[in-house]
């Protein structure tokens, strides 16, 4: 009776998950393109709003990295719009043309978030470095992600469900799980970057305080982004993985 009973839990258990799922999967999605819509918005607002330092981005990045004793780290412009980023292996902060050249409150939280991040790698902060860990495996595991979905439904399609389609199944599963992984940790990593942007901004003199505020609403936005992300791929992780423990049930 006991068995019984608990195979009634885990079969409630495995399809209440795949309903809990389907119902927020689609706030989820509207979530995700809400924010994406939201922080370009807010950045395009507070562009306009020039700061009393009157620094560029670019002059602001040099600052705090001198503040900081990160002289040897690179400042290069690069194409396109809030694709300001850090990178690593050249030790390089890359501002974006809407960032680089620009006075507003919104450049200088983008330029100092960026090198919030630069900040990160000479401390050795933890997170950023398991998030640079699971760069090599995730380029190289996603390009089959995709690939292995696909040829699953086509095998269940034309033989049922078997031990090989499920295998595959199985395999995405783990991929997208360590994709869900890296989602997670992005959010302390972006977080803590904006965190150490705004006491940076303050501590320099480079904003006052009514200005790091609009920063914070900048920086707030884009942080939105990467939760809403994370939140999306968490249900897209519980539905494949409900849907291949229903297989095996079934």
């Amino acid at each position: 009776m006991l068995t019984f009973n608990n195979a009634v839990a885990a079969i409630a258990t495995e399809d209440m998950i795949l309903v809990i799922v389907g119902l927020c999967f689609l706030p989820a999605l509207i979530w995700m393109l809400v924010s994406s819509v939201k922080v370009n918005s807010v950045f395009r607002r507070y562009s306009k709003v020039k700061s009393r330092s009157n620094m560029t981005g670019a002059e602001v990045a040099r600052k705090i990295l001198a503040e900081a004793g990160l002289y040897n780290v690179r400042i290069e412009p690069c194409k396109g719009n809030l694709t300001d980023h850090y990178d690593p292996r050249s030790d390089t902060v890359f501002l974006s043309e809407s960032t680089f050249s620009s006075t507003s409150v919104a450049a200088h939280g983008v330029a100092a978030h960026e090198v919030g991040h630069a900040m990160q790698y000479a401390s050795s902060y933890a997170p950023v470095k398991m998030r640079t860990a699971l760069v090599p495996i995730l380029s190289f595991s996603s390009k089959f992600t995709f690939p292995l979905l696909m040829f699953s439904i086509i095998l269940e399609i034309f033989m049922g469900f078997n031990m090989v389609s499920n295998a595959l199944l199985a395999v995405s599963i783990a991929i997208y799980g360590l994709y869900t992984l890296f989602s997670l940790i992005t959010l302390p990593v972006e977080y803590n970057a904006s965190s150490r942007a705004k006491k940076m901004l303050l501590k320099c003199g480079i904003l006052d305080s009514e200005e790091v505020g609009y920063t914070s609403k900048v920086l707030g936005a884009a942080a939105q982004t990467y939760l809403a992300s994370f939140v999306f791929s968490f249900l897209q992780f519980l539905r494949l993985l409900s849907l291949l423990l229903i297989r095996r049930r079934d």
